[in-house]
């Protein structure tokens, strides 16, 4: 019994008439009804009864056609969820993500995903960078959304987009009127950061962009939470350079100042593995976010 005999005997079974079964299933007469004798000799009863005016299903004719509708039925739905699996469209993407990008794009991700590709299901984990990083090489995460990626063998990265910088301060502090400065302009400040150690590759592309313009970097407080430094910056302890997704934050005591320099900017990308082979669901997700992108 294979699968295109049960379809030849459910077309038979439903128009009850081997000549019209024939016409729908784009196949001649002598065969169908070869096909269906055979099924009638592997299934060792009569499946119809057959006269010069009528077919008729026999009782065991009518159990077989029940299950070989969900045998069928349950044959497409495996196709289908197979070439879904081969698209990319179905299976497991563990996906890593700095904790800036949770205000905006991952949401925005996810709400894209399931309205897209409602077949692939997602595992979040928030980490740094380094620790996407890290995870990737070793085969623990499948892609990261991160900052400032530096180049690693083996690791791939799709800049997804260049996130202007802010600066945070207290709204008593002197900068607080305007609504932009310049990167020189923060000469002499003392900042709150998130420790090198734990977020190096923010810290270093700020660091450079104030270096550039004669600015130290002199940290005053630091923090690993966005909004614990925001809270800070607020409390006097220091100003902040911050990415655009903070403004999300509304903070009392608190504004954000737009940096006039061009280069202020902070590129957030898709990294994933190089070194293995492609990986499909990682695709949808690079689609999934030219599509934010684009809207």
């Amino acid at each position: 019994m294979n699968l295109r005999r049960l379809e030849i005997f459910v077309a038979v079974a439903e128009e009850l008439h081997f000549n019209r079964a024939a016409q729908r299933l784009h196949m001649a007469q002598p065969p169908l009804s070869q096909q269906i004798r055979k099924l009638e000799e592997e299934c060792k009863v009569a499946l119809f009864i057959r006269n010069s005016r009528n077919v008729e299903l026999t009782a065991e004719g009518e159990v077989l056609l029940k299950h070989a509708r969900k045998v069928l039925a349950q044959h497409a739905v495996m196709t289908a969820a197979l070439a879904h699996a081969r698209n990319g469209e179905l299976g497991l993407l563990r996906l890593g993500f700095v904790s800036s990008a949770a205000i905006t794009m991952v949401p925005s991700l996810v709400r894209q995903l399931h309205a897209q590709w409602p077949g692939i299901e997602l595992q979040l984990r928030e980490e740094t960078t380094d620790v996407q990083l890290e995870l990737i090489a070793a085969g623990a995460l499948d892609a990261g959304i991160a900052r400032e990626v530096r180049t690693i063998p083996g690791i791939g990265s799709t800049v997804l987009l260049h996130e202007p910088l802010l600066v945070a301060v207290a709204t008593d502090h002197h900068l607080a009127a305007r609504t932009h400065v310049a990167l020189k302009d923060l000469k002499g400040e003392t900042f709150i950061a998130f420790p090198r150690s734990r977020i190096s590759s923010l810290f270093d592309h700020i660091s450079g962009l104030l270096h550039a313009v004669d600015v130290d970097f002199d940290i005053a407080q630091e923090a690993v939470q966005f909004p614990t430094i925001l809270g800070l910056v607020s409390a006097h302890l220091g100003i902040a350079i911050v990415p655009d997704s903070m403004r999300a934050f509304t903070i009392p005591g608190l504004v954000y100042l737009d940096i006039e320099d061009a280069n202020a900017t902070s590129t957030v990308s898709l990294i994933y593995a190089t070194d293995t082979s492609p990986s499909l669901l990682v695709s949808k997700v690079k689609e999934a976010f030219e599509e934010i992108l684009d809207s």
